[in-house]
């Protein structure tokens, strides 16, 4: 199974992105709109500049109580773990699983086309792995 079969499943294709320069509170307006956990930081919306997670601004809060008043260059991670669409999802699951990732934004060509979540692999193994479970259950009860 590849990277680009999941982003084909989804129920929508867009990639939310968010300026550097833009608010946090832009951020978390954006993050509840879209009801998803993390945006990519791109300036352009095709470049990955960084990537922001709800976790990042949660973090935050203790430290610093005005964090909603911050750019969300200030919270991005810069050091972004992508993928290629067509490469192997199991490669993606060891990168998410070693480096402790939940959202990789996808590229083709070295543009953004996509982000893929942990619960877009797992929705994707669960799919298999119930397929698999018909498959046996219809060989063993065939007459």
């Amino acid at each position: 199974m590849r990277i680009n079969d999941v982003l084909n499943a989804k129920s929508s294709s867009d990639v939310i992105t968010i300026g550097p320069d833009a608010s946090v509170r832009d951020l978390v307006a954006l993050l509840a709109e879209h009801n998803v956990g993390a945006l990519i930081v791109s300036a352009d919306g095709e470049s990955v500049d960084g990537i922001v997670s709800e976790r990042d601004v949660v973090r935050r809060l203790n430290d610093r109580p005005d964090v909603l008043d911050a750019r969300v260059s200030e919270l991005m991670t810069t050091d972004v773990r992508t993928c290629e669409g067509d490469a192997a999802l199991t490669e993606l699951m060891r990168v998410m699983t070693e480096h402790r990732v939940r959202h990789v934004p996808v590229l083709t060509g070295g543009k953004l086309t996509g982000i893929i979540s942990i619960g877009d692999v797992v929705k994707n193994r669960i799919g298999e792995l119930e397929f698999e479970r018909d498959q046996l259950d219809s060989y063993l009860h065939q007459t």
